[in-house]
C-alpha cells in the first residue's frame, strides 16, 4: 500500500484551464495574448537597457524602476510555457513537480514586485520631503541592501510551500481554474487537511501585500501633507505629477492581486468566468502597463 501511495504521490498530474467554452476560438484568443507577451518583454527590457547604458539615468528613481522591470520580466517569463501552451497547442497536463515549480517563482516574483512598489514609494517621499538629502539617504549600496533584504523575506515565505504541498495525496479530478499554477488552487485539489495551508497562505498574504500596502498608503498620505505644506501651486503639481507613474503602478498591480486573492479564498459562488479575467488582469497587465506608463511620464526615458 505504501508503494502504491508513493507512486500516486509522484504521478500526479493537474489539468490546466483556457477559457471554458472557447476551446474553438484558443488559437485566436491566444494572439493578443503573444501581443501583450512582445510587448512587455521587449518594453521591460528596453527600460532595463537604456538604464544600464545611460549613465545619467543611474538614481535611484531609475534603479527601482530597472527592479520593477526584472521582476516584471521573471513574472512573464514564469507564465509564458503554460498559459501560450494551452491557447497555441492545447497542452493542458502539468506534473505536480512543474506545478509547484511555477507557483513557487509566480508567488515569490508576485511579492518581490510589490516590495519594489512599497521601496519605491519610499523613495518618492524622500525626494519630495528631502531633496537636498535625496542622494545621500538613497545610495547604491542601501539600495542593494534594501531589495537584498526584501527578496529574501519573499524567498523565506514562500519556500515552505512546496514542501507543505508535496506531504498531499492528490486523487481528485485535479482540473485548475487557469492556464498557470497558484497556491491556493492546488492546495484545493489535495485528499487532505489543508487548515495548514490556508493558515499559512493567508499569513503571507497579510505579512507581504497587506503590510506593504499599508506603508505605501502612509507614505503618500505623508507626501500629500508635504505637498499641501508648499506655497506654490505649480510646486505642488510637479511634486504630485512624479508620483503618478508610481500609483498607476500600485493600483494596476494591488487591485488585480487583492481581488484574485479574495475571490479564491471567499468567492465561491462568483463567477468562474469572473476569476479566470481577473487572473489574467493579475498576470498579463502589470508587466504590460508599467513600461508603457514609465515611459509616456519620463521625459529621460523618453529621449533616450
Amino acid at each position: 500500500m505504501s508503494a502504491v501511495n508513493d507512486t500516486n504521490f509522484n504521478s500526479a498530474v493537474f489539468l490546466l484551464t483556457g477559457i471554458p467554452g472557447q476551446e474553438d476560438v484558443h488559437l485566436w484568443i491566444s494572439m493578443p495574448f503573444c501581443f501583450m507577451y512582445v510587448i512587455s518583454i521587449v518594453g521591460n527590457s528596453v527600460i532595463l537597457f537604456i538604464i544600464k547604458t545611460d549613465p545619467s539615468l543611474h538614481e535611484p528613481m531609475y534603479i527601482f524602476l530597472s527592479m520593477l522591470a526584472v521582476t516584471d520580466l521573471g513574472l512573464s517569463i514564469a507564465t509564458i510555457p503554460t498559459i501560450l501552451g494551452v491557447f497555441l497547442f492545447n497542452s493542458r497536463r502539468i506534473s505536480l513537480d512543474a506545478c509547484i515549480a511555477q507557483l513557487f517563482f509566480i508567488h515569490t516574483l508576485s511579492f518581490i514586485e510589490s516590495s519594489v512598489l512599497l521601496l519605491m514609494a519610499f523613495d518618492r517621499f524622500v525626494a519630495i520631503r528631502d531633496p537636498l538629502r535625496y542622494a545621500s539617504v538613497l545610495t547604491p549600496p542601501r539600495i542593494a541592501k534594501m531589495g537584498l533584504v526584501f527578496m529574501l523575506r519573499s524567498v523565506a515565505l514562500i519556500f515552505p510551500l512546496p514542501f507543505l504541498l508535496k506531504r498531499f495525496r492528490y486523487c481528485r479530478a485535479n482540473v485548475l481554474s487557469h492556464s498557470y499554477c497558484l497556491h491556493q488552487e492546488v492546495m484545493k485539489m489535495a485528499c487532505s487537511d489543508i487548515t495548514v495551508n490556508s493558515v499559512y497562505g493567508l499569513f503571507i498574504i497579510v505579512f507581504t501585500v497587506g503590510l506593504d500596502s499599508l506603508l505605501i498608503f502612509l507614505s503618500y498620505m505623508m507626501i500629500l501633507k508635504t505637498v499641501l505644506s508648499i506655497a506654490s501651486r505649480a510646486e505642488r503639481l510637479r511634486a504630485l505629477n512624479t508620483c503618478v507613474s508610481h500609483l498607476c503602478a500600485v493600483l494596476v498591480f494591488y487591485t488585480s492581486l487583492i481581488s484574485l486573492a479574495v475571490i479564491h479564498r471567499f468567492g465561491n459562488s462568483s463567477s468562474h468566468l469572473l476569476q479566470i479575467f481577473v487572473g489574467y488582469i493579475y498576470m498579463l497587465v502589470p508587466p504590460l502597463i508599467n513600461p508603457i506608463v514609465y515611459s509616456m511620464k519620463s521625459k529621460h526615458l523618453r529621449k533616450a
